[in-house]
Order: C-alpha cells, then structure tokens, then sequence
C-alpha cells in the first residue's frame, strides 16, 4: 500500500505509510469464494467458538477506519448487528482475572477486548471512546489496547493507563520503538542493539517503576508484529539471516537481536521487581518477507519470559484485497502460535475485516 495519510502532533507533522500504521496487509490466499463483512464475522466467530483453538482466550477488535479501511465494527448496520450477536454469546467474558499481577485465561470463555479508536497514531486515549465502543458493540471489553510510541522519548505513559483504569478496564500497552512512522525501514534513533546495550537502561527502569506504581495490573509487548517488515524490529533490518554479525552462530541474527532487547527490557522489569505486567509476545498471521529466518518462533524470547502470545488475523482490509476464509487464516495463525510455543495461553490482538 503506498497512500499516505498527514497527521500533526503536537508541533510535528508525521507522513504516516498506510502500510506502517498498523501492517494491515493483503491477505495471500485468494479464493474463488466472495463473502460480505456480516457474513465474514459470522464465519470467523463461529471458528473461534469452535473446539479446533482450545488456547485462543481473548480476541481484540481493531475498531477504526484509515482512508477508507471500514474495519469499525459499525460500518454497516448488517456489520454491526452481527457482530453485537456474536460477542452477545456468553462465552465472551468482560472482566479480567489475574493471580499474583498476572493475567489468567477463563477456561471455557474468551476475553472479550478492542483498539477502541484512539487514532491513527494509535494513543490518543479518551474515555469517550471506549463507552462508544461499548454501546455499539452492546458488550464490554476486558482491556483497551493502544500505543506507547518512543516518538518523545521512552516515557510511561501515566495519562493513557489513568484513562482506561478509571473507565475499570485493563490497559494494553504497546511498546513501540519508533521515533517516526514510516513504512519499510529501520528506525533513526531506536535500535534493538542499543537496548541489548544498555543504553537505554535508564529510561527503561524509569518506566519499569512508573509501571509498578501506577495502580492497576498491565498488559504490556514490545515491538508489534515484529515478523512484519514494515516495522523497523523486524530481523529484515537488523541482520536478516546473517549467522556471523551477532551472538549464536547457528541462529539468525535479526530475529536474535529482537529476542535478546525484549529479554533485557524483562530483566531490567525483574531488578526493578515489577510483578503487576503480563507480557505478551504478538506476531502477524501472514508476515513479511516470506524467508527461513522470519518465522515467528525465532524471535520468541522464551517460555521463562512471555505469559500470553498474540497474533493479528486481519480479513480484507480494501475491497481489492484477495479473500481468505476465517477457517483458512485461522488455522494458519493457530499453527503459527503453537510453532512458537505450546506451552501458553493465545489470544488475538488485532482483528478487523472490511465490508466489500
């Protein structure tokens, strides 16, 4: 996707690649079968109820539209009616369980959750939002979702988390280091290999403590998508399969240098003895480039470090995009999960689908 779309900010303009907003990709399977959005949302939660992804605990709705995406679960009356019918089903849960700071899957239920329209930068957080979401969708959500974008800094982000705890939901912060938003290259100032580094140590703790004492339980990831390469964590830009420029000579390099930043931004949480984050590990169904060295469990940090895995499942996003049946995209992404690890809960972080 090559459209732009301008945002100002706070005294800065930022040419945002629709591409890199959120890696909302064409889908690669295309299939001679046609489908509207009402159907689509049908097919896709009656594959999630079914018995074929027993660890999938919690599914997240995209809720916006970017120049003329339609993901929002009301752009269409029949989108709409749908999708209240399918997350109406008592199988969604609205609340939250945890045990010692750490999120808990229900068994038997899926947490019911949304990127509730906080914008195309992702983090512009207002409590309005969230109550829409709730009346259109006649359904609570258990977390809200947004961004923690290094753009200014790496700064806990106090006001967001303040928002959506008072609206007694639980944050989901995405950690995303990147100082600007452009598709397809790595970033000017946030590099993977300066964190393994420590150069960024302070801050870090400085937004370790912060977390701690903020008040509620988090849900926190760093690097989205990271098997995407519109996102400058990815290994394409970071050493790609090279073997020698980095650590295990048996190992890729970039997926290696991803894995080890996230490993020390956790270990730098466990000397500040944060025990109030859940961390996630999130990858995309489909991934880009299509090489050896960019399958998801690459970068996985490891059993002893992540507590949920989440993975994007987007359906068309434009109407020329190629079709992927629910079941097929579904059965990919679960396969995806358990190569990664099948040792821990799933959940499906992003998804949203067009109407066509």
């Amino acid at each position: 996707m090559n459209k732009k779309t301008l945002l100002k900010r706070t005294g800065f303009v930022f040419l945002i690649p629709l591409a890199f907003l959120q890696c909302k990709r064409e889908l690669s399977s295309p299939s001679a079968q046609q489908s509207n959005k009402q159907q689509w949302i049908n097919d896709y939660f009656k594959e999630l109820s079914s018995s074929n992804y027993t660890n999938i605990y919690a599914v997240s709705w995209w809720h916006e539209n970017f120049d003329g995406s339609f993901l929002t679960i009301n752009s269409s009356e029949a989108a709409l009616q749908q999708y209240q019918t399918e997350v109406g089903n008592s199988l969604f849960a609205e609340q939250c369980s945890f045990v010692n700071g750490k999120l808990t899957f229900q068994a038997g239920k899926i947490y019911h959750a949304a990127f509730p329209n906080f914008g195309g930068t992702e983090d512009q957080v207002l409590d309005n939002n969230i109550t829409n979401f709730e009346v259109l969708a006649k359904r609570k959500i258990a977390w809200a979702y947004f961004s923690n974008n290094w753009v200014h800094g790496i700064v806990f982000p106090q006001r967001e988390v303040d928002i959506i705890k008072n609206a007694g939901k639980v944050p989901f912060i995405r950690m995303m280091p990147r100082s600007r938003f452009e598709a397809n290259k790595p970033d000017p100032q946030w590099h993977l290999i300066d964190i393994i580094h420590g150069q960024f140590d302070t801050s870090l703790k400085d937004w370790a403590r912060a977390a701690k004492n903020c008040g509620t339980n988090l849900l926190v990831e760093f690097g989205a998508e990271v098997n995407c390469s519109c996102f400058p964590w990815n290994g394409s830009y970071n050493g790609g399969g090279m073997l020698n420029g980095y650590g295990d000579p048996n190992y890729p390099d970039g997926p290696e240098i991803y894995r080890d930043a996230f490993r020390h931004i956790i270990d730098l949480f466990k000397q500040e003895q944060v025990t109030n984050i859940t961390w996630f590990f999130h990858v995309d169904a489909s991934g880009s480039p299509n090489e050896w060295w960019n399958e998801a469990r690459y970068y996985y940090p490891g059993d002893n470090y992540i507590d949920w895995i989440g993975v994007s499942t987007y359906g068309p996003q434009k109407k020329t995009d190629s079709y992927t049946r629910p079941k097929d995209l579904l059965d990919g992404a679960y396969r995806m999960l358990q190569s990664v690890s099948a040792n821990k809960p799933y959940a499906v972080v992003e998804l949203g689908v067009t109407e066509w």
